[in-house]
């Protein structure tokens, strides 16, 4: 039987594809070596975010892990071989390889691919520090898999992931240093985002080494030491390495496809998510290189599908309201550009700055640490009446993750940022912190106004 369109790849891009071509009445295969879900529901969001609250709750060990495989087990459980049969997508698993760029082999079996996208995701990124490899490092590939604490652990990274994990196993009661090359924690977040959660660490007492580079691992009485460059030695049983992830193009005989990859091997795409190829080859979520969320990824499933069964072009991929989180605790939330990206980008930018300690929510839960911060500009010919027009915003507080989604809804829909001053929000919650500092851009409110966005990584 034919199939419309192939995708390769059962993670989050490639379920969303599979999905947006039933949802176009074609029937597609889904070709996947692992079992469906892919990183997300296996090594990635699922079990790390059951992992924190496990941690928060405090549990144990055991009890945490165990959460972790119970939570995998039901999600897993609702989009497997069965359950995807049901919504009307084949799955096949084994290893798919071009051929052509219309046909594909999965393990001895030729598929006419006429429409194919590719969603294979990515897998985590190990240094090629010098005896890192002979340490038998963890990644998120196996973390969630021990069935015991190490005494202690050295985290290699410090984006969201490293940042993560670390807080998890220092509440489950491991001894933890980060270790991170750059100069901060979280480093693609704002400034102030990471003092919060650098001074956070210290009181939770996970050490933190910023600005350090390893330059050599060894391993000996059972014990790994990591030499730091400028700085002492940094000592621990067990290294996680966090340091970004790798795409999962290998063995794929992408060339064959007239597929092009960039010179960090991920897949080339034009804004409407098309290889290179001659045929109806396109890719979507971490294989791309573009935004490594799964959220983004569904996005970008559902375009590319939506592209490869369509004549003509197709539309493009707009990713220029895609929210992230970190979830550490405060959690760090973040859509659009920082203030001093926006200071570069965007002339005229404004800032509404409002610490958590003036939100009474925040004063009773006794969390007052974080702060929302709102970036408007000024709109063609009406500059800043109204307020401006939303850019983007930093949240950083106990329910950041959730609050930021009001501030991506003002930007998808070009929301004046008077209009969220102007919206009654129920007292006493946390969202109310965003209608406090919007106030800002139409009037002073307790003390504050708005003011120019500044260059640089300025703290607010």
């Amino acid at each position: 039987m034919s199939h419309g369109l192939v995708v390769i790849g059962g993670g989050a891009a490639g379920l969303a594809a599979a999905r947006t071509a039933v949802a176009r009445g074609v029937r597609p295969l889904m070709v996947t070596e692992g079992p469906p879900g892919g990183e997300c529901t296996f090594t990635g969001c699922v079990p790390s975010k059951t992992l924190i609250e496990a941690a928060a709750r405090g549990e144990d060990f055991a009890a945490a892990m165990g959460r972790v495989r119970a939570t995998v087990a039901s999600i897993a459980a609702t989009e497997d071989e069965s359950a995807l049969a049901g919504e009307g997508i084949e799955v096949l698993r084994g290893r798919a390889a071009f051929l052509a760029p219309d046909r594909i082999d999965v393990g001895g079996r030729i598929l006419s691919a006429p429409r194919v996208v590719v969603a294979t995701g990515g897998g985590p990124r190990v240094p090629g520090i010098p005896g890192l490899a002979e340490t038998a490092p963890l990644t998120t590939d196996d973390v969630f898999a021990l069935t015991g604490p190490p005494e202690s652990l050295v985290v290699l990274g410090a984006g969201p992931v490293g940042c993560e994990l670390a807080q998890a196993f220092a509440r489950l009661g491991v001894t933890v240093t980060v270790v991170e090359e750059r100069g901060r924690l979280l480093p693609g977040e704002a400034p102030e985002a990471s003092r919060v959660i650098a001074e956070r660490f210290v009181k939770e007492g996970i050490a933190v080494r910023t600005g350090a580079s390893v330059t050599r691992v060894s391993r000996e009485a059972g014990r790994c030491r990591l030499e730091v460059d400028g700085g002492a030695p940094v000592a621990a049983e067990r290294i996680l390495v966090a340091a970004g992830r790798t795409p999962g193009t290998h063995h794929m005989g992408l060339s064959e496809a007239g597929v092009r990859t960039d010179d960090r091997g991920f897949v080339r795409t034009d804004d409407r998510l098309a290889t290179t190829s001659p045929s109806a080859v396109y890719a979507a979520g971490d294989v791309t290189g573009r935004i490594a969320l799964t959220h983004a990824a569904h996005l970008m499933g559902r375009t590319a599908a939506a592209n490869a069964l369509r004549r003509g072009r197709g539309t493009r991929l707009d990713d220029s309201v895609i929210p992230r989180v970190a979830f550490t605790d405060p959690e760090v939330a973040q859509v659009g550009p920082t203030e001093h990206e926006a200071a570069a980008r965007h002339p005229g930018a404004r800032v509404a700055y409002l610490p958590m300690s003036e939100v009474d929510r925040a004063v009773t839960a006794g969390r007052t640490e974080g702060f929302v911060e709102i970036i408007a500009g000024p709109r063609p010919l009406l500059g800043h009446a109204g307020g401006g027009r939303v850019l983007g915003a930093t949240i950083v507080g106990e329910r950041a993750g959730e609050l930021i989604h009001e501030i991506a809804l003002a930007m998808r829909t070009g929301m004046f940022a008077g209009r969220l001053a102007q919206t009654v929000h129920a007292y006493p919650t946390h969202a109310i912190a965003v209608q406090q500092a919007a106030a800002q851009f139409v009037m002073e409110y307790a003390g504050r106004r708005a003011r120019p966005a500044r260059p640089g990584e300025h703290p607010t």
